[in-house]
């Protein structure tokens, strides 16, 4: 299946109105201008569903936890701290700095992270991974497809992760090692006032991504399971 003919069967299984999803990945180019974005970075990757490209970069990430997320630089010393003792979503620092050694980030080899809306020109050249602002709606639809070919129990996972971990991390480190699992995300209380609040994340692995497409078509999508959901959707 092509790119061209996923939108359609995309828009096909979820309606006109939901945001086609934003492909993004690490390059030695930008493929826009790189702006000075605000401290968190997940309100300009979901504008990136309206069309306009975002380039990130070690100097335009301004979060420590972010930069560190998306392979700029290391963890600062304050981070675990700051997410135990300030934020109270880890019971102590060593417990946060666990989950981040867990998480083996390499530091990238490139200078830059692009993300650009799936329709763009060029917009998988050097993907590592697809995402999609989702509804309950359209979840349920995103689960259902990778759940259709893989019977792991990892087939679709949710962690303890800030928001840009979610959205990008994850999907990077299941590309590089030709993973299948896909992650739910968005869940950070301190990043969901950035985006809609009926709306979470799903992020596929580009690997898995490739192999999904053959399947989309065949699975519950586009049978009668799905259709009542299809119809509210349309008619919403």
């Amino acid at each position: 299946m092509t790119i061209p003919q996923f939108i359609i069967k995309y828009r096909e299984a979820f309606g006109e109105k939901a945001p086609l999803p934003v492909a993004f990945g690490y390059d030695c180019n930008a493929v826009t201008e790189v702006k000075k974005i605000p401290r968190c970075m997940i309100g300009a990757i979901r504008k990136v569903c309206d069309g306009e490209a975002l380039t990130l970069s070690a100097d335009n990430v301004l979060c420590g936890g972010g930069k560190h997320y998306t392979a700029f630089a290391p963890m600062p010393e304050y981070v675990p701290t700051f997410v135990s003792d300030v934020e109270h979503y880890k019971q102590s620092k060593e417990m946060v700095t666990e989950c981040i050694h867990k998480l083996g980030i390499k530091p990238s080899d490139k200078p830059y992270l692009n993300f650009m809306r799936i329709d763009r020109p060029g917009s998988l050249d050097n993907a590592s991974g697809i995402l999609f602002f989702a509804t309950p709606d359209i979840l349920s639809g995103l689960c259902s497809w990778a759940f259709y070919d893989n019977n792991d129990d990892n087939a679709v996972s949710t962690r303890f992760a800030s928001g840009c971990c979610s959205i990008v991390t994850f999907a990077t480190i299941e590309n590089e090692k030709g993973g299948r699992s896909c992650f739910i995300g968005l869940l950070d209380p301190s990043a969901r006032p950035l985006i809609p609040e009926n709306e979470l994340t799903f992020a596929i692995p580009m690997c898995r991504f490739k192999e999904m497409l053959q399947t989309m078509e065949q699975s519950a999508l586009f049978q009668k399971a799905y259709s009542a959901l299809r119809r509210r959707m349309s008619n919403g």
